[in-house]
């Protein structure tokens, strides 16, 4: 018994009309309503991945894609344009002409729920913050020339401190991040800066009211948990 050719049974699986006798075949075959439902759910999955609520992915993750695919688009109305929505797909050969647009349309389609879903599991695409206050950090007099930015970002019903350091610092030791009350007399890590950039969680039981204030500072490796002294830049928080 010969089958659907796969470009037919993708075109079902899009919805679009396809030859009366196609169709019937397709209703009675077993082996070809499982090709069609494998397409479908490619479909369904790549419009699932399109759904409001992730972001758009950015281009590269595009252009990923299609070189993976060796997607090209066809100039319209070109031999491998894909059929337009209710068009009747004939018999023979001019079906053979639209196999592969169809195949790399649908594999797009699959590569794209694959690809999104991965990066958004992996942190890449992530929900939109609110920037809640900023604050200018000023370098200390022993620190010439040492600057930075912070911000205090609410993402997804967490807080996070962002934050930019713009200084030259000595190879030993680290960095770390303070956030600090207004008259200094109290203070929470968020941990090391390794680089430049950073972003800190807030823990959920710091007052926020209380803790205005950002402070990046010098640490040798001494093994004391608490503030050095030695502060690179600071700045006060205050509402964007």
């Amino acid at each position: 018994m010969s089958h659907l050719d796969a470009d037919v049974a993708a075109l079902l699986a899009l919805g679009e009309r396809i030859a009366p006798e196609d169709l019937a075949h397709a209703e009675s075959c077993e082996h070809c309503r499982s090709e069609v439902h494998a397409f479908q759910r490619a479909v369904v999955a790549g419009r699932a991945a399109s759904s409001d609520t992730l972001l758009a992915p950015p281009a590269h993750v595009w252009d990923s894609i299609a070189r993976e695919l060796s997607f090209e688009q066809s100039p319209a109305g070109g031999a491998d344009a894909a059929p337009a929505a209710g068009h009747h797909v004939a018999r023979g050969s001019g079906r053979r002409l639209r196999r592969r647009p169809m195949f790399l349309a649908l594999g797009a389609v699959a590569a794209a729920a694959v690809i999104v879903v991965g990066v958004w599991a992996s942190g890449g695409i992530v929900p939109r913050a609110d920037v809640v206050s900023e604050a200018t950090l000023d370098g200390f007099p022993e620190w010439q020339g040492a600057n930075g930015e912070a911000a205090l970002e609410r993402v997804d019903g967490h807080t996070q401190v962002v934050v930019r350091l713009d200084a030259s610092v000595p190879d030993d030791g680290y960095r770390e991040v303070w956030l600090l009350t207004a008259d200094a007399s109290d203070l929470v890590s968020l941990g090391i800066l390794e680089g430049e950039d950073g972003v800190f969680p807030v823990p959920d039981d710091v007052d926020l009211d209380a803790f205005t204030v950002v402070d990046i500072s010098q640490e040798s490796a001494d093994g004391d948990p608490g503030h050095s002294g030695d502060s690179i830049v600071r700045g006060s928080l205050s509402s964007s």
